[in-house]
């Protein structure tokens, strides 16, 4: 690879960070840093691939798959670091290096996983692995060196090869595109508001809110309501004025099919035709078929026959919820997507006394951090939080946390990006910075992303109660990486089977509504009180309550993902040259499954459906929440059963499962530690499909 950017040594990239557990320095790291270093370090590990093909002494564990681990250190700074950025807070500079990085990556992966000379050492040494005297995780290590260049296409023709470095190219800049698009259409998407009074209902931060995104749009007047990544949006549930919330809930449901520079549309179809044709090159019917047999599902048969167990009582109990909503809103009007969650508050209000906008006082952000999360996490764990303002992150809102254990030894680095801005993409999400790896002596960092609205200058910021849960929940996959405890960094955290990964994190949330935890952190910011007993009652006896609409609103997007990606050549084919339209396929999509529900919309839909289009992580993969969640639900049981909180559950927690990360089969560990398969009664209890004893 050649470029006209030269690489000097001043380059943050060029050395591993000096900074305390090898933060990446961001206060040096300017723009123009990043393509350099991509190139250099994409140059580098190619020439380091080549050596270890071309070395002409036999096969070894260390001469091949170690010195493949050794590799690329360059890449993986520059990778973690651009990307942790391009993801929370880009510019049109950033996206057009990463339009630029992103095929030139699948390139560079394909150059490697491609190199005949490099599969065979690999499939020497797999040949000869009874043999080789190797521990636990080194046996695995080689295992899944094997898999990943048979799944990548090692075996495959020459002509097939180049066919597919084209597919991977090509697929590669689309998800690209589509991320790009999406992000964009959230922000050009938001509902305008010109009258306060049209704004009645919301709380006074939420208007205060509104009226600061105008202003940080340019708009010397109004408000702006923005958008959040899924299809249901917060101020749904509090907006007294109807047509309002058909505006807004219509511009949610609306992105990304309008026809205009946002239309993700055609983007769909393209993916979805290269995906099924390059599952078809390496050996499968569909795309499906290819990402989930390297799953802990193993097969889509698996996955559909637990979608078909939940799909038809989530739909009975939405549609009883339906009736109570109806009920509820009286015969003059009816009941549309747009009135769900406003009447839904109603019903929970009429029926359990619990009033969002009443429950917000009670979770102010620093408290939920400090003495919620971070309490849990002390008290099962033992570790200790010190924030180091001294250490740079990424952008002003980032804040960093040292992590020490129970001896005050140090663990790693936490660094909490909650509030939302116009530069950072939707949703929530974790990810490491660095990676923890006893071959390279390294110590986790990583980072929580949430998008919370920012109160006004000098105002507290008030959290939902399903801010509180996404604040455990991210947190449970920062504990993931941090207790990691492996030799190889290919195996570290969260790099674990698709499946699989939402597991620990689901977990982490029983702790927000844990009597200890909650009394600990549920303070209004104002009185001091503690929130009343009498309101934790009834939020316990609220937990199944619209599980209904939840439930079928998953369900309906894990089995549109499964739609579009169980999607064969010979299908599309069949189709003609009318391109597919993506709304209709949807629709006919939903109905098969049994969960077309007018008025609960799929969570995402297709056009915005952004964890399986923008990227191949979550492609045939959204069943992975309520998959981990049979998991989750079996965890939580025995943690119930054993007394919640006590520090000898957290140490079996711990050692048991997190501190694997992918060391060994996912499925082998939780059997290790549960010392069974997991049961499905406790989920389908949890959610109200089948009646509680």
């Amino acid at each position: 690879m050649t470029t006209d950017n030269p690489f000097p040594a001043e380059n943050p990239f060029a050395v591993p960070s000096e900074l305390p557990y090898q933060l990446p320095p961001f206060d040096r790291i300017e723009i123009g840093h990043y393509l350099p270093a991509f190139e250099r370090g994409m140059a580098e590990q190619r020439a380091e691939a080549d050596a270890i093909a071309a070395d002409p002494e036999p096969p070894t564990f260390e001469n091949t798959l170690v010195a493949l681990e050794r590799s690329g250190r360059i890449l993986q700074r520059v990778s973690a670091a651009f990307f942790n950025v391009t993801s929370s807070d880009t510019s049109p500079e950033l996206q057009e290096i990463e339009s630029t990085v992103v095929p030139l990556l699948s390139a560079h992966s394909d150059a490697i996983m491609l190199d005949r000379s490099l599969y065979q050492r690999i499939q020497t040494l797999y040949d000869q692995r009874e043999s080789l005297g190797l521990d636990a995780e080194s046996s695995w290590l080689l295992e899944r060196y094997h898999t990943e260049f048979v799944r990548a296409g090692a075996r495959l023709s020459d002509e097939e090869h180049v066919r597919l470095r084209e597919l991977n190219a090509a697929l590669a800049g689309l998800a690209t595109d589509f991320g790009n698009k999406v992000r964009d259409e959230m922000k050009a998407s938001a509902v305008v508001v010109d009258d306060v009074a049209d704004l009645d209902g919301l709380s006074d931060d939420a208007i205060a809110a509104a009226e600061q995104a105008a202003r940080d749009r340019g708009l010397e007047r109004g408000y702006v309501l923005n958008l959040i990544l899924p299809t249901a949006q917060p101020a749904l549930a509090s907006l007294h004025n109807r047509d309002l919330r058909k505006r807004l809930h219509t511009a949610s449901v609306t992105r990304g099919g309008r026809g205009d520079e946002h239309d993700t549309t055609d983007l769909v179809r393209r993916i979805v035709r290269l995906r099924a044709e390059r599952a078809r090159l390496l050996g499968f019917e569909h795309h499906a078929a290819y990402q989930i047999s390297d799953n802990t599902a193993r097969t889509v048969r698996a996955v559909e026959e637990m979608l078909a167990k939940l799909a038809p009582a989530a739909v009975a109990n939405a549609q009883t919820e339906a009736e109570d909503l109806q009920a509820a809103i009286g015969p003059e009007i009816t009941l549309e997507p747009w009135d769900w969650a406003y009447y839904t508050e109603r019903v929970r209000r009429e029926r359990y006394a619990i009033d969002e906008t009443e429950l917000r006082p009670y979770f102010e952000l620093e408290r939920v951090l400090w003495d919620g999360v971070f309490f849990a996490a002390g008290k099962l764990y033992g570790l200790r939080f010190e924030e180091r303002p001294d250490l740079p992150a990424y952008h002003p809102d980032a804040r960093v946390f040292e992590v020490l254990d129970d001896d005050g030894s140090p663990l790693g680095l936490f660094i909490g990006d909650f509030f939302t801005r116009t530069s950072k993409r939707g949703g929530a999400w974790a990810n490491a910075l660095v990676p923890q790896s006893r071959l390279f002596g390294t110590a986790p960092v990583v980072v929580n992303n949430l998008n919370i609205n920012r109160a006004p200058e000098g105002e507290p910021t008030l959290l939902t109660l399903d801010e509180v849960r996404t604040l455990f929940h991210e947190f449970g996959h920062a504990l993931h990486t941090l207790f990691s405890q492996v030799y190889f960094p290919k195996f570290a955290g969260t790099r674990v089977p698709r499946d699989f990964v939402e597991y620990p994190s689901q977990v982490n949330e029983v702790w927000m509504l844990w009597p200890e935890v909650l009394e600990n952190y549920a303070v209004h910011h104002e009185t001091g009180d503690r929130l009343p007993q009498e309101i934790v009652d009834r939020l316990q006896a609220a937990k199944q309550f619209n599980e209904g609409f939840a439930t079928t609103e998953y369900l309906a997007a894990s089995l549109l993902d499964l739609a579009w990606h169980t999607l064969t050549v010979d299908d599309l084919d069949a189709m003609g040259d009318q391109p597919i339209d993506v709304r209709e396929f949807e629709a006919a999509a939903l109905e098969r499954a049994g969960v077309a529900v007018p008025f609960v919309p799929p969570r995402y839909r297709t056009p915005y459906f952004a964890h399986i289009f923008s990227g191949a992580a979550y492609s045939a993969g959204y069943y992975s929440y309520i998959w981990s969640e049979v998991l989750d639900a079996d965890t939580v049981d025995w943690l119930v059963e054993e007394g919640g909180l006590r520090r000898e559950l957290g140490d079996t927690f711990r050692e048991g499962l997190l501190s694997k990360g992918g060391s060994a089969d996912s499925m082998q560990v939780y059997r290790a530690f549960r010392g069974r398969d997991p049961l499905i009664e406790p989920l389908l209890k949890r959610r109200g499909l089948i009646a509680v004893s």
